[in-house]
């Protein structure tokens, strides 16, 4: 019997799903190579790797960004509903009062309705004190109507603002299930990422740090830095002596300041970043708010062309506005690139341009 189980089999079978299941989350783009049929899988090339590394990175960048805005709305969320369910608190101890009071009004009522007002009349020694009295009766009546309606008025409120939470809480439920779909993406590219960086030698590597392996002139001379992000580079006096401002000058000492920090996704320092974290971070220092995703901060200012880049500009990149670097001139930038570098310097060529922002 055992010999029909063909344990070899079987475990070559369980490793081709695996396989498979683990490329489905990667989206790996071209999947010749890996297509779950259980044959040896060819050889590849380190700029096949190269390339293939570069493209699950830029998904992961895609994906940790709407991670990012998923992020900001589900926190602007919580907050919204912090602060319904403390309105919501302060109107049910108002209520609470208003209750008290109408029901000490209502048990003083009961107390003085014994008798008919006519026959409290009739019987009365001072007709003209017992008027007074029957007065003041009707003047607490009114009180004790509007206290009623105060309170009916108050419930109303409430329930409108429990109704408000409860929509609330669903868009956050909505926001966490997001987050956890782009955290499941971006960790599934980047370990199908490392899976085949682990293929390569130590000097095949060395050149991928950039984009995921860009090729050509850019990657070259990027490649050529050391891993700190800080060797052969100018100082950056001469970034901020060009900047058009104060705050874009402190923006791009900052960004000074972060070379060599870990990339990071979903982090905005203040000792790891990912690509608009680090712009986010850089702004905020210079007492400049901005928004937290790529495809937001494109919309923050004023756009320029490539021609007019001054330093502190925001440089995007590939047509879904997924990458974004600050400008420090002579075609430069820092930026955050991927896991596999630190923040560093690059050329702005290194990948497809798709606009730049002045900020101040």
């Amino acid at each position: 019997m055992a010999a029909h189980r063909k344990p070899r089999q079987r475990s070559l079978g369980g490793h081709t799903a695996r396989t498979a299941f683990t490329l489905a989350l990667a989206g790996v783009a071209t999947t010749t190579a890996f297509d779950g049929t259980g044959q040896a899988q060819p050889n590849l090339t380190p700029a096949e790797v190269r390339a293939k590394v570069a493209k699950l990175y830029q998904e992961a960048e895609d994906a940790t960004e709407k991670y990012n805005g998923a992020q900001e709305k589900a926190t602007a969320a919580e907050q919204r509903l912090a602060t319904m369910r403390d309105e919501a608190a302060r109107k049910e101890e108002k209520l609470n009062t208003t209750r008290d009071a109408l029901g000490s009004m209502a048990a003083a009522q009961y107390r003085s309705s014994g008798l008919d007002p006519a026959v409290q009349l009739a019987l009365s020694d001072d007709p003209d004190q017992y008027l007074d009295g029957a007065a003041f009766a009707e003047r607490a009546g009114d009180r004790q109507s509007a206290a009623v309606a105060r309170v009916r008025g108050q419930l109303r409120e409430i329930e409108q603002l429990r109704g408000a939470a409860r929509l609330e809480l669903t868009s956050l439920k909505a926001r966490q299930a997001e987050l956890r779909k782009q955290k499941t993406a971006i960790t599934a590219k980047l370990d199908a990422a490392r899976r085949l960086l682990s293929r390569l030698t130590p000097p095949e590597r060395a050149g991928i740090g950039e984009e995921g392996g860009g090729t050509g002139l850019g990657a070259a001379r990027a490649s050529r830095a050391s891993t700190s992000g800080r060797a052969g580079l100018p100082a950056p006096g001469s970034a901020t002596a060009e900047a058009p401002n104060s705050r874009a000058a402190a923006a791009v000492a900052y960004a000074y300041s972060k070379l060599g920090s870990p990339y990071v996704w979903g982090a905005t320092g203040p000792n790891a970043f990912d690509c608009s974290g680090l712009v986010l971070a850089s702004y905020r220092s210079a007492g400049v708010s901005l928004p937290r995703t790529t495809y937001s901060q494109i919309g923050a200012g004023q756009r320029v062309s490539r021609s007019e880049l001054r330093p502190g500009d925001l440089v995007f990149f590939y047509s879904g506005i997924s990458h974004v670097g600050l400008y420090i001139g002579n075609g430069q930038m820092i930026h955050a690139p991927n896991p596999s570098a630190p923040v560093r310097v690059a050329p702005i060529d290194q990948m497809p341009f798709a606009g730049a922002t002045r900020v101040v």
